[in-house]
């Protein structure tokens, strides 16, 4: 049998059979994938605790009719995200993402934001919602919905008032917004400029104003809604 190592994380998984778990994975050099993990739920399971979600390691799969994981090594899981109630679910919230737009391909880009964004979230003192924001605008940039513009996207005029198009996922002016648009306010798009400008890592010396950032998520949510037609966890 094939043995191959791929770095990932678990997105999450289902338990199959008496002790086996159906897991699946996003990885560096795969992307998606589902895999079994043989009697993992046993009390002295060896590798009980790569099955769980967050984990980060390099996973080894002995490929055959049914692929399985033979052995892992495990480079970060992330615990402290699970003494944090509002962490742990952002953290869910973000792997809901990767679990809905990625498929059986590799996607550099987005693996590596994927453990910025964990790691921000795991071992700094950032706000709530901060790291969630910056991760989905930076993934609906990378999709092709960036949309932090001074000029309207319909008619090009400078923005005074500035109005979310939900239809086309871009910012419009007063004059060009129809019923699917809605208002922005100066404190949120202040928030997302500032959100898509900043490091991960220097996110936790940013302190937004004027509840931007509770806007800037129920904006994207909403947008991921429109240019996916899936909805993601509420946190």
């Amino acid at each position: 049998m094939a043995i191959t190592k791929v770095k990932a994380i678990v997105l999450g998984g289902v338990n199959i059979k008496e002790k086996d778990k159906l897991i699946t994975l996003f990885s560096l050099e795969k992307g998606k994938i589902a895999i079994s993990m043989k009697g993992v739920r046993g009390d002295k399971a060896k590798l009980k605790s790569a099955k769980e979600i967050f984990t980060f390691g390099e996973y080894c799969i002995e490929e055959g009719k049914i692929n399985i994981i033979t052995a892992v090594d495990i480079i970060d899981n992330f615990y402290d995200l699970s003494k944090d109630i509002d962490k742990y679910y952002e953290g869910c919230a973000i792997l809901d993402i990767v679990n809905k737009i990625s498929i059986n391909q590799s996607n550099p880009a987005l693996f590596i934001e994927l453990i910025k964004a964990l790691k921000t979230l795991c071992y700094e003192n950032v706000r709530k919602y901060y790291v969630f924001d910056k991760f989905m605008l930076s993934i609906l940039k990378n999709m092709g919905y960036g949309f932090l513009s001074d000029k309207c996207s319909s008619c090009g005029t400078n923005l005074e008032h500035k109005f979310f198009n939900y239809d086309v996922g871009e910012i419009v002016c007063a004059r060009c917004q129809n019923s699917l648009c809605e208002k922005l306010s100066d404190a949120t798009f202040s928030a997302m400029k500032m959100l898509d400008n900043i490091d991960y890592e220097k996110l936790s010396t940013v302190r937004l104003g004027g509840m931007g950032e509770v806007q800037t998520y129920n904006i994207l949510t909403k947008n991921f809604l429109f240019r996916t037609g899936q909805n993601l966890i509420n946190f």
